[in-house]
């Protein structure tokens, strides 16, 4: 895919207006948004404010009530269903706050599961699954059950089934959220470091302090708007 002037991301004009009833709510208001590629990019804000929304529109999960989204430079909301489950399946990584492993499946079988979505060979994405386990030093857990795992195991299985079919973007929501400080700290730099080795262009919508420190740019999600952050403000 080809990127415009080096953005991975970008979104124009993004209003997401939600409708009970006879009520309204906008929760984003024509929000823009520009992320450069290798770029680690962290949004803040209250409980509410939207940050979930963001990264569900940005990453095909929820459609916008106006607004453009560039990914790639492909305008997903021009893509039918089938080519947009195609290209987030290829193109982003998706980490969750709750991991949403699937209890059913071992660990390498829930790493291997988006590569056999995309029809990749068996044996090809199960050697790549044990290669990510390594990296993410929980291969020896591979042929276990996620209610085995730990909180912090579990989120590594998430980070290696995110990276499965090398996405250039990865869209993460709240990925230390359910996890102790110490913990979340370990997976926060494991997860900045894969990122930045990978050179993917990372969105991190967080209430962590450490993480949005960390980011290249981090900005408050506000008023349905967002406004770049210096790290004294975070």
């Amino acid at each position: 895919m080809k990127e415009i002037n080096g953005e991975v991301v970008r979104v124009k004009e993004l209003t997401k207006v939600y409708k009970t009833g006879n009520t309204y709510l906008t929760v984003l208001d024509h929000l823009n948004l520009q992320v450069e590629k290798g770029k680690v990019v962290s949004i803040v804000g209250r409980s509410g404010s939207g940050k979930s929304t963001l990264l569900n529109l940005v990453g095909g999960l929820d459609a916008p009530t106006e607004g453009s989204i560039y990914i790639n430079g492909v305008h997903i909301e021009k893509t039918n269903e089938e080519e947009l489950s195609n290209f987030r399946n290829r193109h982003i990584g998706f980490i969750f706050q709750f991991h949403h492993l699937l209890a059913e499946f071992t660990v390498v079988e829930n790493v291997m599961m988006p590569s056999l979505i995309h029809q990749f060979q068996i044996e090809n994405a199960h050697k790549r699954a044990l290669e990510l386990l390594q990296t993410l030093e929980i291969y020896e857990k591979r042929d276990a059950k996620p209610s085995s795992l730990s909180g912090g195991e579990s989120q590594r299985v998430a980070i290696a089934r995110a990276l499965i079919n090398n996405p250039g973007l990865i869209l993460a929501d709240e990925p230390t959220g359910n996890l102790d400080l110490k913990t979340g700290e370990i997976i926060k730099n494991v997860l900045f470091t894969i990122a930045r080795n990978l050179k993917c262009t990372m969105i991190v919508v967080t209430h962590n302090r450490i993480i949005a420190q960390d980011a290249d740019m981090t900005y408050r999600l506000k008023y349905g708007t967002l406004k770049p952050l210096i790290e004294d403000n975070i």
